[in-house]
């Protein structure tokens, strides 16, 4: 039993414990997200316990979120420590045309690219005017500068922008997953021909808005791994041919064409058993860079244009394209009706724009384009859709009749003029397949690849393989000539190993690179990660001391894969080793051999005493020749082995070493950048929170203001209230109301509350008085009710220790009775009789003979009846519910009487709160009393004579027997049993009769027989079957009679 105060669990209690606290932990870690980061919108699927796979909608019930961010200006002007409102989607969209320099959509692009020599940044410069873009001074990035802050402020970074609208799209998940959950992992697509610099641009922009990336995984992939997460292929290793599919997916910013085989495979599973999994295998990848949405919605934009400066008006002002182009307003409005445009002419043959103050105020103009003239404009970019087909098909070196079908994926893939081409490329109509989500078929195999590397979920075991996309290597100098080494080719599979040796001994720099096209159509090596050794030196010249190995036998090796995470190469682990004999000598070595461990085989001799050499040495002297020469050759054959196994042993002795890896290329956010960033993004978190509540309390003032309006011709607030009040309340509410359409529009959260506070100090008195008025009558009566209910329950509890009171009288008069009667006991023993019988055989029917002898013994012995038990309520009980019940009703009585002295604008002087807490007070009390009551158990009354009544025995003769009961008739005695029985309790007599009063026994006739002249009775044998049980309990034992 543990020791006073502890409290043993039992081992089912600490397991319900500990899995309810790994089930809890893991609901709010276990969350995932898949993202798919497109150049014109962003996508996000959530998987969590509950929910298993979920598009996380906008604010606006969307299922995709543009890809946008603005910032508002605030109306104090550019102040830096006030920090502007800002609007993500589709609201950052529509700031666009108001605030042209603060809207920032688009940015994939410029993701990782280099501010002087990528191409795209000057695109983007070209088709957003407004923005001005700047170089980052830390990296030579693209960078932003905000017209809403001062121009001290240092720019915004791509991968910041970035990182707020993924925090955005964090935060809609996080709405979606339900209060509490917390969402850290996600993993994101990318396109297969992004770079080191633009992944590493992808994984800093998640890091900076609270998100581990998990994997990057191709857009490709991601559509394959959606297709087979609801089939089946055949398995290969029994015969199966696999599946080859090709993925074409078109989006804003590019078009690419994946080639997919998807099988299954039957592998080793738990035990002896087996089972099959599904894999899909990427062989080869086609990209066009400049072909897409938006390539095509800028066909229309120069369209667009040049028939706006055509106009009349136009050429009257002297506009040339040019100036149209650099108007940022201008410019915003019509890349909008640009992709409305060419999403409608994918389902309409024709369609139109119109334009209100386009350029100046009073310009307007109108737009037409049909179809067939969309498709005359876009005939260059026409031949451009089977180019990733034809690489796709050379990367994986099969043909075009090897490919099953052609899924479509991608907004893009709509525009009538690709699918035609398409066809034309592929052949056939029946190879072009939609059996994907053409939009969400990517976002949904991100979220399946997050589940299956999350360790909180069990997913379909699908295997995925994907490609390196460009080929890589390495890179580092030898007696100063640079030196290359290619390792993995754009086809190799993620998550290969090579090892790579170097004949170097001294620490030493190598480096990663890629192999990236140039506009010139030459590849070019971009650096991605320098290794710098730190114990080389120290391990060479270990093993050359140490194991004796030579300068030209040691072997310097690194392993280096592809990266899981971002198919990247990285340097797993570095080694240096050789062939060598670890040198003796040593302490260690001293120690064996004193010890006799350090020797070898056939080394190590018996020592003899001189006596025994003397006597074998003249034992093999005397012995015969030829025995002697049968000895020398096992002789020299130990002497050999002896030779050998002195010889020292040859391994392979390996260090490994120990390296520095850090990315190269670009230049790295330092520290202080990389710390500045994080603050602005979370000062900025800081100002929305802020905002937040204090549109939350301009919300509730406005509501307020309209809300006193039907207070004031409410009958109950006009009952309670004096006609000064609500004229006071009016004329407040009426102020308040313009100053929020003047200056409070603008005012702080602080001024509003304050407001808010002095509104409510003039309402809620009326208010609360008419709440009094209407809940105070049910409130008195139910607290009437119970003081009644108490009432009640006293008087029953005052009856019951009265008659408890009687009954303990009753109950001491019978016990002194009972004594008396026991005083003088008359026993007759029969000397012969054995001193073992038995209790009960006096009560056994006598079968003897009635003319035989026997001896006799008569005993005289009276029950004693049992105390009644105690009460469980106690006078201290009893007075404490009284005067709880007169203090109740005192305060009660009171009360009624100063509320009825006052009116109904007058505060009550009695609240309904209170009269709440006096019934409970009064509940608690019968509550304790009640609870007590059934927890106390019955109390097992006391008694003389070992606490248990015994029967009483009669005579066996018939000498002492009446007439009529035999000889289980009650005998003479001194103690009136009829007197004893009137003074007990009903239950208590009755119970003790029945114990006294043993059943008669008849004849079959009917008629009444003494002792042994008659048969039993059905009840007669089974009280005598009672009390034989009765016997069995051992000597002295007697049957427990039913506690009363």
């Amino acid at each position: 039993m543990p020791p006073h105060g502890r409290r043993r669990l039992s081992s089912a209690t600490i397991f319900i414990s500990l899995f309810i606290l790994f089930v809890s932990t893991a609901s709010a870690a276990s969350a995932v997200l898949g993202i798919d980061l497109g150049t014109e919108y962003i996508k996000a699927a959530l998987v969590k316990p509950g929910i298993p796979l979920e598009i996380v909608l906008t604010k606006d019930s969307k299922r995709k979120e543009t890809a946008a961010v603005a910032f508002k200006p605030s109306k104090s002007g550019s102040d830096s420590k006030i920090f502007p409102e800002r609007a993500y989607g589709g609201d950052a969209l529509a700031l666009f045309a108001r605030f042209p320099s603060d809207v920032y959509p688009n940015l994939k692009p410029l993701l990782g690219q280099q501010f002087e020599k990528a191409k795209v940044v000057s695109e983007f410069r070209d088709r957003f005017p407004e923005l001005r873009v700047v170089e980052s001074r830390d990296r030579g990035t693209v960078g932003f500068k905000s017209s809403s802050f001062d121009q001290t402020e240092e720019p915004f970074l791509v991968e910041e922008l970035l990182a707020m609208e993924l925090k955005n799209i964090r935060a809609n998940a996080v709405a979606l997953a339900g209060k509490g959950s917390s969402i850290k992992d996600a993993v994101i697509t990318v396109p297969p021909f992004y770079t080191a610099e633009e992944k590493r641009a992808v994984i800093l922009a998640a890091e900076l808005a609270g998100l581990r990336v998990l994997s990057l995984i191709s857009d490709g992939l991601a559509i394959g791994l959606n297709y087979a997460t609801s089939r089946t292929f055949p398995v290969v290793n029994e015969g199966g041919k696999p599946e080859i599919n090709m993925v074409y997916d078109m989006g804003a910013g590019s078009a690419t064409a994946t080639i997919l085989k998807f099988q299954g495979r039957t592998v080793k599973d738990v035990g002896k058993f087996n089972k099959t999994v599904q894999e899909v295998h990427v062989l080869g990848v086609g990209t066009q860079n400049q072909l897409g949405g938006d390539s095509l919605n800028k066909l229309i934009l120069e369209d667009m244009v040049q028939k706006f400066v055509e106009t009349s008006k136009m050429k009257a002002l002297g506009t040339e394209t040019k100036h149209v182009k650099q108007h940022g307003r201008t410019m915003a409005k019509m890349w909008k009706e640009c992709e409305r445009i060419r999403q409608v002419l994918s389902a309409n043959t024709e369609t139109q724009a119109s334009f209100e103050g386009l350029y100046y105020e009073d310009v307007n103009f109108r737009y037409k384009i049909t179809r067939s003239e969309f498709e005359s404009l876009a005939a260059t970019y026409a031949n451009q859709v089977q180019i990733p087909i034809i690489s796709a098909l050379e990367s994986a070196k099969l043909k075009l009749s090897d490919i099953e079908s052609v899924i479509l994926h991608g907004g893009a893939v709509r525009t009538p003029f690709v699918q035609k081409q398409l066809e034309a490329a592929v052949g056939s109509t029946d190879k072009i397949r939609t059996n994907v989500n053409s939009d969400e078929a990517a976002v949904f195999g991100a979220a399946f690849k997050a589940a299956g590397i999350s360790p909180s979920f069990k997913v379909k075991e699908i295997r995925t393989s994907d490609t390196a996309g460009y080929a890589s290597g390495v890179t580092w100098l030898s007696d100063t000539k640079e030196k290359h080494q290619k390792l993995f080719t754009p086809t190799s599979a993620i998550g290969a190993e090579k090892q790579v040796s170097f004949k170097i001994t001294d620490d030493f720099k190598f480096e990663l690179f890629q192999q990236l096209p140039s506009e010139s159509g030459e590849s070019t090596n971009s650096l991605i990660t320098e290794i710098q050794t730190k114990n080389l030196t120290a391990s060479v010249k270990q093993l050359e001391d140490q194991f004796g190995c030579l300068t030209t036998d040691i072997n310097t090796r690194f392993a280096i894969r592809l990266s899981p995470t971002d198919r990247l190469p990285e340097v797993v682990k570095g080694s240096v080793s050789c062939e060598g004999t670890e040198k003796k000598g040593g302490v260690v070595d001293g120690m064996k051999d004193l010890f006799g461990f350090g020797a070898k085989k056939n080394e190590q001799k018996p020592i003899v005493d001189d006596d025994d050499a003397d006597t074998k040495q003249e034992e093999a002297s005397t012995g015969s020749s030829p025995k002697a020469s049968e000895t020398a050759e096992p002789v020299a054959a130990d002497t050999k082995e002896n030779e050998k196994a002195n010889e020292p042993k040859r391994r392979l002795e390996t260090i490994f070493i120990d390296f520095d890896s850090k990315p190269a290329g670009l230049p790295q956010l330092s520290a202080e950048s990389l710390e500045r960033i994080k603050e602005r993004l979370a000062a900025f978190d800081s100002s929305d929170r802020s905002r937040i509540k204090r549109e939350e309390t301009l919300n509730t003032l406005e509501a307020f203001t309209y809300k006193a309006r039907d207070l004031l011709e409410d009958e109950g607030f006009i009952n309670s209230s004096t006609s000064a009040q609500r004229t006071e309340i009016e004329e407040k509410f009426k102020d308040a109301s313009e100053w929020l359409y003047g200056d409070g529009a603008d005012a702080s959260r602080e001024t509003l509350k304050k407001r808010l506070d002095e509104l409510h100090s003039l309402v809620d008195p009326v208010q609360k008085r008419k709440q009094e008025t209407s809940k105070r009558p049910a409130a008195i009566k139910s607290l009437q009710e119970t003081l009644s209910q108490v009432k009640v329950m006293a008087d029953v509890v005052r009856q019951q220790r009265e008659a408890a009171l009687i009954a303990e009288a009753a109950a001491s008069s019978s016990s002194a009775a009972a004594a008396t009667g026991s005083e003088s006991p008359t026993i007759t023993e029969d000397p012969s009789s054995s001193p073992t019988s038995d209790d009960f055989a006096d009560l056994e029917d006598d079968t003897s003979s009635p003319t035989s002898t026997s001896s006799t013994s008569t005993t005289t012995t009276t029950a004693i009846p049992e105390t009644p038990p105690i009460p469980n309520y106690s006078e201290e009980d009893l007075n404490k519910l009284l005067s709880v019940h007169d203090s109740v009703q005192s305060w009660l009585d009171g009360a009624l009487s100063a509320q009825d002295k006052l009116g109904p604008s007058d505060d009550p002087a009695i609240l309904t709160a209170d009269l709440a807490t006096k019934s409970k007070e009064l509940q608690q009390v019968v509550t304790q009393m009640l609870s007590r009551q059934m927890r106390t158990p019955p109390k097992k009354p006391k008694s003389n004579n070992n606490s248990k009544a015994k029967p009483l025995k009669a005579a066996k003769g018939t000498g002492n027997a009446k007439k009529g009961k035999g000889a289980g008739g009650i005998p003479n005695s001194s103690v009136d049993i009829d007197e004893l029985l009137k003074d007990m309790p009903a239950s208590d007599r009755e119970e003790l009769e029945k114990m006294m009063r043993p059943p008669q026994q008849t004849t079959s006739g009917g008629e009444e027989k003494g002792s042994g002249t008659g048969t039993e009775t059905k009840t007669a044998r089974e009280e005598k079957q009672t009390r034989e049980k009765g016997k069995g309990k051992g000597k002295g034992e007697e049957i427990k009679h039913e506690e009363l």
